[in-house]
Protein backbone atom coordinates (compact mmCIF):
# COMPACT_ATOMS: atom_id res chain seq x y z
CA UNK A 1 0.00 0.00 0.00
CA UNK A 2 1.35 3.58 -0.76
CA UNK A 3 2.29 5.46 1.91
CA UNK A 4 2.78 9.36 1.61
CA UNK A 5 3.46 12.39 3.75
CA UNK A 6 1.02 14.28 2.29
CA UNK A 7 -2.07 14.10 -0.21
CA UNK A 8 -3.44 16.85 -1.45
CA UNK A 9 -7.36 16.35 -2.75
CA UNK A 10 -7.93 18.53 -5.75
CA UNK A 11 -5.89 19.68 -8.66
CA UNK A 12 -6.87 23.32 -9.38
CA UNK A 13 -4.28 26.07 -8.51
CA UNK A 14 -4.38 25.97 -4.89
CA UNK A 15 -3.78 22.32 -4.24
CA UNK A 16 -0.87 22.14 -7.21
CA UNK A 17 0.98 25.08 -5.58
CA UNK A 18 0.82 23.57 -2.31
CA UNK A 19 1.87 20.02 -3.40
CA UNK A 20 4.51 21.66 -4.96
CA UNK A 21 6.03 23.57 -1.88
CA UNK A 22 5.57 20.97 -0.15
CA UNK A 23 7.68 18.41 -2.49
CA UNK A 24 10.09 21.37 -2.46
CA UNK A 25 10.38 20.28 1.10
CA UNK A 26 11.50 16.82 0.65
CA UNK A 27 7.95 15.33 1.58
CA UNK A 28 6.47 12.65 -0.49
CA UNK A 29 3.35 14.26 -2.20
CA UNK A 30 0.62 12.83 -4.03
CA UNK A 31 -1.97 14.34 -5.52
CA UNK A 32 -5.54 13.43 -6.50
CA UNK A 33 -7.89 14.79 -8.92
CA UNK A 34 -11.35 13.10 -10.09
CA UNK A 35 -11.32 15.29 -13.82
CA UNK A 36 -9.69 13.03 -16.06
CA UNK A 37 -7.79 16.48 -17.39
CA UNK A 38 -7.03 19.38 -16.04
CA UNK A 39 -8.12 21.43 -19.32
CA UNK A 40 -11.97 20.33 -18.43
CA UNK A 41 -13.98 21.62 -15.55
CA UNK A 42 -12.82 24.95 -15.06
CA UNK A 43 -14.63 27.03 -13.40
CA UNK A 44 -12.38 30.30 -12.83
CA UNK A 45 -12.35 33.52 -15.06
CA UNK A 46 -8.60 33.31 -14.28
CA UNK A 47 -8.34 36.77 -13.94
CA UNK A 48 -4.85 37.84 -12.13
CA UNK A 49 -4.52 41.12 -10.59
CA UNK A 50 -1.47 42.95 -10.73
CA UNK A 51 -0.40 42.58 -7.15
CA UNK A 52 -0.48 38.88 -7.82
CA UNK A 53 1.22 39.46 -11.50
CA UNK A 54 3.92 41.45 -9.35
CA UNK A 55 4.52 38.94 -6.37
CA UNK A 56 4.68 35.82 -8.08
CA UNK A 57 6.08 33.83 -11.08
CA UNK A 58 3.42 33.42 -13.79
CA UNK A 59 3.87 32.00 -17.06
CA UNK A 60 4.03 35.20 -18.91
CA UNK A 61 2.58 33.37 -22.59
CA UNK A 62 -0.24 32.16 -20.74
CA UNK A 63 -1.57 35.78 -19.68
CA UNK A 64 -3.22 37.38 -22.45
CA UNK A 65 -2.87 41.84 -22.80
CA UNK A 66 -3.15 43.86 -19.75
CA UNK A 67 -6.32 45.64 -19.12
CA UNK A 68 -6.29 49.43 -17.69
CA UNK A 69 -10.08 49.86 -17.85
CA UNK A 70 -12.97 49.66 -15.55
CA UNK A 71 -16.50 50.42 -16.62
CA UNK A 72 -18.97 50.23 -13.75
CA UNK A 73 -22.69 50.58 -15.31
CA UNK A 74 -26.31 50.80 -13.76
CA UNK A 75 -29.11 48.93 -14.68
CA UNK A 76 -29.94 51.32 -17.09
CA UNK A 77 -26.85 51.04 -18.73
CA UNK A 78 -26.80 54.74 -18.83
CA UNK A 79 -24.26 57.19 -17.98
CA UNK A 80 -21.18 54.21 -16.79
CA UNK A 81 -18.37 55.35 -14.44
CA UNK A 82 -14.59 54.82 -16.24
CA UNK A 83 -12.17 54.98 -14.47
CA UNK A 84 -8.47 53.69 -15.92
CA UNK A 85 -5.19 53.09 -14.19
CA UNK A 86 -2.11 53.70 -15.36
CA UNK A 87 -0.75 50.47 -15.30
CA UNK A 88 -1.55 47.04 -15.90
CA UNK A 89 -4.02 46.02 -13.93
CA UNK A 90 -5.69 42.50 -14.64
CA UNK A 91 -4.18 40.25 -17.13
CA UNK A 92 -6.66 37.12 -17.93
CA UNK A 93 -5.06 33.59 -17.83
CA UNK A 94 -5.27 30.77 -20.20
CA UNK A 95 -6.26 28.41 -17.30
CA UNK A 96 -5.92 25.00 -18.92
CA UNK A 97 -2.28 25.82 -19.63
CA UNK A 98 -1.61 27.47 -15.95
CA UNK A 99 -3.01 24.39 -14.67
CA UNK A 100 -1.00 22.33 -16.96
CA UNK A 101 1.75 24.35 -16.17
CA UNK A 102 1.01 24.17 -12.49
CA UNK A 103 1.20 19.99 -12.67
CA UNK A 104 4.21 20.03 -14.09
CA UNK A 105 6.01 22.52 -11.70
CA UNK A 106 4.76 20.05 -9.17
CA UNK A 107 5.74 16.72 -10.80
CA UNK A 108 9.19 18.56 -11.35
CA UNK A 109 9.43 19.24 -7.74
CA UNK A 110 8.81 15.37 -7.04
CA UNK A 111 4.73 15.14 -6.32
CA UNK A 112 2.91 12.28 -7.75
CA UNK A 113 -0.63 13.65 -9.75
CA UNK A 114 -3.10 11.22 -10.52
CA UNK A 115 -6.01 12.59 -12.72
CA UNK A 116 -9.45 10.36 -12.63
CA UNK A 117 -8.90 9.64 -8.90
CA UNK A 118 -11.97 11.03 -6.63
CA UNK A 119 -11.32 11.32 -2.98
CA UNK A 120 -13.27 8.85 -1.40
CA UNK A 121 -13.01 9.59 2.42
CA UNK A 122 -11.03 8.73 5.19
CA UNK A 123 -10.55 6.23 8.21
CA UNK A 124 -7.81 6.28 10.38
CA UNK A 125 -5.31 7.60 8.22
CA UNK A 126 -6.44 5.06 5.78
CA UNK A 127 -7.73 6.81 2.31
CA UNK A 128 -9.87 5.42 0.05
CA UNK A 129 -10.00 6.60 -3.77
CA UNK A 130 -12.65 5.71 -6.30
CA UNK A 131 -10.00 4.83 -9.30
CA UNK A 132 -6.88 3.71 -7.46
CA UNK A 133 -5.76 1.88 -4.46
CA UNK A 134 -6.36 2.94 -0.74
CA UNK A 135 -3.30 5.43 0.13
CA UNK A 136 -2.04 6.07 4.30
CA UNK A 137 -1.68 9.38 4.39
CA UNK A 138 0.16 11.25 7.58
CA UNK A 139 -1.32 14.70 6.87
CA UNK A 140 -4.23 15.43 4.02
CA UNK A 141 -4.73 18.94 2.01
CA UNK A 142 -8.35 20.00 1.44
CA UNK A 143 -7.93 21.62 -2.11
CA UNK A 144 -11.31 20.60 -3.32
CA UNK A 145 -13.45 23.62 -3.68
CA UNK A 146 -16.19 25.23 -2.11
CA UNK A 147 -18.24 22.54 -1.27
CA UNK A 148 -15.10 20.80 0.51
CA UNK A 149 -15.39 17.27 1.52
CA UNK A 150 -12.14 17.00 2.89
CA UNK A 151 -13.25 19.85 5.25
CA UNK A 152 -16.16 17.83 6.75
CA UNK A 153 -14.59 14.47 6.86
CA UNK A 154 -11.80 16.08 9.46
CA UNK A 155 -14.43 17.95 11.26
CA UNK A 156 -13.34 21.53 9.98
CA UNK A 157 -15.50 24.91 8.69
CA UNK A 158 -17.54 24.13 5.54
CA UNK A 159 -18.21 27.22 3.21
CA UNK A 160 -21.84 28.48 3.79
CA UNK A 161 -22.22 31.61 2.16
CA UNK A 162 -21.73 31.20 -1.39
CA UNK A 163 -22.88 32.81 -4.89
CA UNK A 164 -23.06 30.62 -7.86
CA UNK A 165 -21.52 32.24 -11.28
CA UNK A 166 -21.73 31.05 -14.88
CA UNK A 167 -19.40 32.37 -17.58
CA UNK A 168 -19.44 32.14 -21.56
CA UNK A 169 -15.77 32.28 -22.89
CA UNK A 170 -15.00 32.78 -26.30
CA UNK A 171 -12.73 34.17 -28.75
CA UNK A 172 -12.63 37.39 -30.75
CA UNK A 173 -11.09 39.14 -33.86
CA UNK A 174 -8.28 40.31 -32.76
CA UNK A 175 -7.35 44.66 -32.94
CA UNK A 176 -10.98 45.42 -32.83
CA UNK A 177 -11.80 46.15 -29.31
CA UNK A 178 -10.13 47.93 -26.61
CA UNK A 179 -9.15 45.70 -23.58
CA UNK A 180 -11.77 46.83 -20.52
CA UNK A 181 -13.66 45.22 -17.99
CA UNK A 182 -17.15 45.80 -18.24
CA UNK A 183 -19.38 45.33 -14.48
CA UNK A 184 -22.80 45.94 -14.43
CA UNK A 185 -24.56 46.22 -10.82
CA UNK A 186 -28.08 44.64 -11.49
CA UNK A 187 -30.10 42.85 -9.19
CA UNK A 188 -32.36 41.60 -12.04
CA UNK A 189 -29.68 39.33 -13.72
CA UNK A 190 -27.03 39.01 -10.85
CA UNK A 191 -28.56 39.69 -7.15
CA UNK A 192 -25.48 40.30 -4.61
CA UNK A 193 -22.58 40.10 -7.23
CA UNK A 194 -22.16 41.54 -10.67
CA UNK A 195 -22.61 40.92 -14.78
CA UNK A 196 -19.21 41.75 -16.31
CA UNK A 197 -17.82 41.49 -19.83
CA UNK A 198 -14.03 41.58 -19.65
CA UNK A 199 -12.52 41.88 -23.12
CA UNK A 200 -8.53 42.06 -23.23
CA UNK A 201 -8.30 42.34 -26.86
CA UNK A 202 -7.67 38.57 -27.50
CA UNK A 203 -10.64 37.22 -25.60
CA UNK A 204 -14.41 38.09 -24.15
CA UNK A 205 -15.45 36.68 -20.69
CA UNK A 206 -18.79 37.26 -20.58
CA UNK A 207 -20.63 36.08 -16.66
CA UNK A 208 -23.34 36.90 -14.05
CA UNK A 209 -22.80 35.26 -10.43
CA UNK A 210 -25.72 36.18 -7.43
CA UNK A 211 -27.07 34.17 -4.92
CA UNK A 212 -29.25 31.43 -6.10
CA UNK A 213 -31.93 31.95 -3.56
CA UNK A 214 -32.40 35.03 -5.54
CA UNK A 215 -32.06 34.02 -9.12
CA UNK A 216 -35.59 33.89 -10.48
CA UNK A 217 -34.99 31.69 -13.46
CA UNK A 218 -31.49 29.94 -12.79
CA UNK A 219 -28.09 31.41 -13.56
CA UNK A 220 -27.49 29.89 -16.86
CA UNK A 221 -30.83 31.27 -18.11
CA UNK A 222 -29.82 34.85 -16.19
CA UNK A 223 -26.66 34.84 -18.28
CA UNK A 224 -27.67 34.12 -21.37
CA UNK A 225 -30.06 36.66 -20.86
CA UNK A 226 -27.49 39.27 -20.21
CA UNK A 227 -25.04 38.23 -23.26
CA UNK A 228 -27.68 38.72 -25.39
CA UNK A 229 -27.02 42.52 -25.08
CA UNK A 230 -24.16 42.48 -22.49
CA UNK A 231 -21.64 46.12 -22.63
CA UNK A 232 -18.97 45.56 -24.51
CA UNK A 233 -19.57 42.21 -25.86
CA UNK A 234 -17.41 41.46 -28.96
CA UNK A 235 -19.01 38.51 -31.51
CA UNK A 236 -17.48 35.27 -31.10
CA UNK A 237 -14.85 34.15 -33.70
CA UNK A 238 -14.72 30.60 -32.46
CA UNK A 239 -15.87 27.77 -29.99
CA UNK A 240 -17.51 29.19 -27.27
CA UNK A 241 -16.85 27.18 -23.35
CA UNK A 242 -18.92 27.53 -20.46
CA UNK A 243 -17.83 27.84 -17.53
CA UNK A 244 -19.49 27.59 -13.73
CA UNK A 245 -19.24 26.69 -9.91
CA UNK A 246 -19.91 27.75 -6.78
CA UNK A 247 -18.17 30.98 -5.25
CA UNK A 248 -17.47 31.63 -1.33
CA UNK A 249 -18.04 35.16 0.09
CA UNK A 250 -17.77 34.30 3.38
CA UNK A 251 -14.48 35.64 4.09
CA UNK A 252 -11.55 32.89 5.06
CA UNK A 253 -13.06 30.28 7.38
CA UNK A 254 -11.97 30.19 11.15
CA UNK A 255 -11.68 26.65 11.67
CA UNK A 256 -8.79 25.47 9.05
CA UNK A 257 -6.78 23.26 10.01
CA UNK A 258 -6.27 19.85 12.77
CA UNK A 259 -3.59 17.52 13.41
CA UNK A 260 -4.56 15.50 10.55
CA UNK A 261 -5.07 18.24 7.93
CA UNK A 262 -5.69 21.63 6.26
CA UNK A 263 -8.01 23.35 3.54
CA UNK A 264 -6.49 26.13 0.93
CA UNK A 265 -8.02 27.58 -1.77
CA UNK A 266 -12.22 28.18 -2.02
CA UNK A 267 -11.87 24.89 0.16
CA UNK A 268 -10.85 27.60 3.11
CA UNK A 269 -13.14 30.30 1.87
CA UNK A 270 -10.11 32.07 0.57
CA UNK A 271 -11.62 34.15 -1.96
CA UNK A 272 -12.03 38.48 -1.56
CA UNK A 273 -15.62 38.64 -0.05
CA UNK A 274 -16.27 41.72 -2.08
CA UNK A 275 -14.64 41.42 -5.17
CA UNK A 276 -14.95 37.25 -5.21
CA UNK A 277 -11.89 37.29 -6.61
CA UNK A 278 -10.01 33.94 -5.57
CA UNK A 279 -6.27 33.48 -7.46
CA UNK A 280 -4.68 35.76 -5.16
CA UNK A 281 -5.61 34.42 -2.23
CA UNK A 282 -4.91 31.06 -3.18
CA UNK A 283 -1.42 31.76 -4.14
CA UNK A 284 -0.99 33.68 -0.51
CA UNK A 285 -2.72 30.99 1.47
CA UNK A 286 -0.59 27.73 -0.14
CA UNK A 287 2.63 29.61 0.65
CA UNK A 288 1.44 29.85 4.16
CA UNK A 289 -0.26 26.15 4.14
CA UNK A 290 3.07 24.54 3.06
CA UNK A 291 4.86 25.90 5.48
CA UNK A 292 2.67 25.57 8.81
CA UNK A 293 1.85 21.67 7.40
CA UNK A 294 6.08 20.95 6.64
CA UNK A 295 6.45 22.28 10.04
CA UNK A 296 3.96 20.63 11.86
CA UNK A 297 4.98 17.17 9.78
CA UNK A 298 8.75 17.67 11.11
CA UNK A 299 8.08 17.91 14.68
CA UNK A 300 4.80 17.14 15.76
CA UNK A 301 4.10 20.27 17.65
CA UNK A 302 0.28 20.49 17.01
CA UNK A 303 0.93 24.09 18.31
CA UNK A 304 2.20 24.81 15.27
CA UNK A 305 -1.15 24.63 13.80
CA UNK A 306 -2.24 27.99 15.43
CA UNK A 307 -0.18 29.45 12.60
CA UNK A 308 -3.23 29.21 10.31
CA UNK A 309 -5.42 30.43 11.93
CA UNK A 310 -8.87 31.39 9.87
CA UNK A 311 -9.40 34.17 12.69
CA UNK A 312 -6.61 36.14 12.80
CA UNK A 313 -7.19 36.40 8.76
CA UNK A 314 -10.45 37.79 9.00
CA UNK A 315 -9.85 39.93 11.77
CA UNK A 316 -7.94 41.72 8.45
CA UNK A 317 -11.47 41.55 6.52
CA UNK A 318 -13.95 43.51 8.29
CA UNK A 319 -14.61 46.03 6.15
CA UNK A 320 -14.42 44.35 2.69
CA UNK A 321 -17.64 41.59 5.11
CA UNK A 322 -19.02 44.75 5.87
CA UNK A 323 -19.60 46.04 2.12
CA UNK A 324 -20.39 42.30 1.22
CA UNK A 325 -23.33 42.86 3.13
CA UNK A 326 -23.79 46.01 2.13
CA UNK A 327 -23.33 44.81 -1.65
CA UNK A 328 -25.90 41.92 -0.90
CA UNK A 329 -28.71 44.23 0.67
CA UNK A 330 -29.02 45.93 -3.07
CA UNK A 331 -32.13 44.02 -4.13
CA UNK A 332 -33.88 46.16 -6.42
CA UNK A 333 -32.70 47.99 -9.73
CA UNK A 334 -33.49 51.41 -7.99
CA UNK A 335 -30.84 50.90 -5.48
CA UNK A 336 -28.50 49.84 -7.59
CA UNK A 337 -28.99 53.07 -9.74
CA UNK A 338 -28.30 55.05 -6.28
CA UNK A 339 -25.32 52.76 -5.73
CA UNK A 340 -23.47 53.73 -8.89
CA UNK A 341 -24.42 57.46 -8.38
CA UNK A 342 -23.07 57.31 -5.44
CA UNK A 343 -19.73 56.17 -6.99
CA UNK A 344 -19.63 59.49 -9.82
CA UNK A 345 -18.27 62.00 -7.15
CA UNK A 346 -14.79 62.20 -6.15
CA UNK A 347 -15.12 60.23 -3.04
CA UNK A 348 -16.87 57.48 -4.59
CA UNK A 349 -14.56 57.07 -7.34
CA UNK A 350 -11.50 57.11 -5.37
CA UNK A 351 -13.32 54.16 -3.12
CA UNK A 352 -13.77 52.34 -6.38
CA UNK A 353 -10.85 52.55 -8.06
CA UNK A 354 -8.96 51.78 -4.40
CA UNK A 355 -11.33 47.89 -4.52
CA UNK A 356 -10.60 47.70 -7.97
CA UNK A 357 -7.28 48.84 -8.38
CA UNK A 358 -5.95 48.59 -5.08
CA UNK A 359 -3.13 46.21 -3.16
CA UNK A 360 -5.40 45.01 -0.26
CA UNK A 361 -7.38 42.14 -1.95
CA UNK A 362 -5.72 39.59 0.19
CA UNK A 363 -3.67 40.60 3.33
CA UNK A 364 -0.11 38.94 3.51
CA UNK A 365 0.13 35.75 5.59
CA UNK A 366 3.79 34.27 6.11
CA UNK A 367 3.83 33.31 9.21
CA UNK A 368 6.28 34.57 11.89
CA UNK A 369 8.23 31.10 12.02
CA UNK A 370 8.30 31.28 8.32
CA UNK A 371 12.18 31.17 8.45
CA UNK A 372 12.67 29.61 11.49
Amino acid sequence: MLTVDVLVVGAGLAGLETARLLAARDLRVLVVDRRRTLTTGIRTTGIFVRRTLEDFDLPGHLLGPGVRDVVLYPPSRRSPIRLTSDRDEYRVADMAGVYEHARRAAESAGATVLLGTRYDGRSRGLVRLAGAEPVTARFIVGADGARSRVARDLGLDVNRRLLVGAELVHPIASGTTTPAFHCVLDPRVAPGYLGWVIDDGEHAHVGVAGYAHAMRTGVRHLLDEFAADAPGRAAPTGPVERRGGPIPVGGVLRRLACPDGLLVGDAAGAVSPLTAGGLDPCLRMSELAATVAARYLRTGDERVLRGYDGNALRARFRARLALRRAFAGIRSPLAAEAAVAALRGRAGRAMAARVLFGDGSFPDVVPQFAHG
